[in-house]
């Protein structure tokens, strides 16, 4: 566990989530290039999935426990007992699974039992990073929950460095080389996944074109082999940051120009709650699928499904 690395990366995002319009916007972080990962033994993670014949996609769960069995039995994904049921099924969640709710550490525990059994079933759950794993892997808790402070205080591994209050253990268990700090290593901020391009907040610009080192940054910094942040937790820009896909007047040109570069036919993301729904734009090459649904927003349970040669589906979960 490298601590003074947390604590010093901290300095780097203080003041950085603007994961959602409610919130007010504090100023964007400083800019960095991405960092170049020199002797990080991480194994890179495949870029393109292929083409699933179901393929379900959920935004920001943040805490929620309720909201995330919801949205997974609307996709057939878990039974009653929350084990997988989905069989070859894909479901990818778009990042931000942690802070402003109380079951953070049930939801990250859920989801790694549920990638084992996807994986046995024949299907997949692809988990991405968001800004808020990243944050808190910085050490930046302004938006966890009091109980939410505490969830990881019982968590095995070296006594946590700068003391032993609950932030240091939470600090302890997500930072980089914790214990959920390395499992959040295993995961990617971008994937492909058939014709769709996936990510938190969107990839446009020169992002683009660096998706194999966005990816690789993140995950090697989180598994502690990095000491340096990545691009993607200190641009504004970034694909776990960007407004520019989000908001009322997307950049659908730049969504156009982003596709073509990565291969892909639609773009889906989460990040900036969409308020009646899930929403497509630019023709439907463009998916926001963030229906703020965790009980600190209220919601609808809301899924995407894309069933291939089919055209894309929005499915409602049952009422809360």
């Amino acid at each position: 566990m490298r601590i003074p690395v947390v604590l010093a990366t901290l300095a780097l995002v203080a003041g950085c989530d603007r994961g959602h319009p409610r919130d007010e916007a504090p100023a964007p972080p400083p800019r960095a290039s991405a960092p170049v990962v020199a002797g990080c033994s991480l194994a890179a993670l495949p870029i393109r999935i292929p083409a699933p014949a179901r393929l379900v996609a959920i935004g920001d769960l943040h805490g929620d426990l309720g909201a995330a069995r919801g949205a997974l039995r609307a996709a057939g994904a878990i039974d009653d007992q929350d084990h997988w049921s989905g069989g070859a099924l894909v479901v990818v969640q778009t990042g931000d699974v942690l802070d402003r709710g109380d079951d953070e550490r049930a939801l990250l525990d859920l989801i790694a039992r549920l990638e084992g059994e996807a994986q046995a079933a024949g299907g997949a759950y692809v988990m991405l990073l968001g800004n808020h794993e990243l944050m808190n892997a910085a050490g930046d808790f302004r938006y966890v929950t009091p109980a939410g402070l505490h969830a990881f205080d019982d968590v095995p591994g070296p006594a946590p460095a700068g003391g032993s209050d609950e932030r240091a253990r939470r600090a302890a268990a997500l930072g980089p080389g914790g214990r959920y700090g390395r499992w959040l290593a295993r995961h990617a901020v971008i994937a492909i996944v058939g014709d769709a391009v996936f990510s938190h907040a969107g990839v446009v610009g020169d992002w683009a074109g660096r998706v194999a080192e966005i990816n690789q940054s993140a995950r090697c910094w989180l598994d502690g082999q990095a000491s340096q942040p990545p691009a993607a937790l200190t641009s504004d820009d970034s694909p776990v940051w960007t407004r520019a896909v989000g908001g009322p007047a997307p950049d659908c040109a730049g969504v156009t120009t982003a596709l073509a570069a990565l291969g892909a036919r639609r773009m889906v993301v989460g990040h900036t709650v969409q308020e009646r729904g899930i929403t497509s734009a630019c023709d439907g090459a463009l998916w926001r699928i963030d229906v703020g649904l965790a009980r600190r927003y209220g919601g609808p349970i809301e899924i995407l499904e894309l069933t291939l040669g089919a055209a894309p589906r929005v499915v409602a979960g049952a009422p809360r």
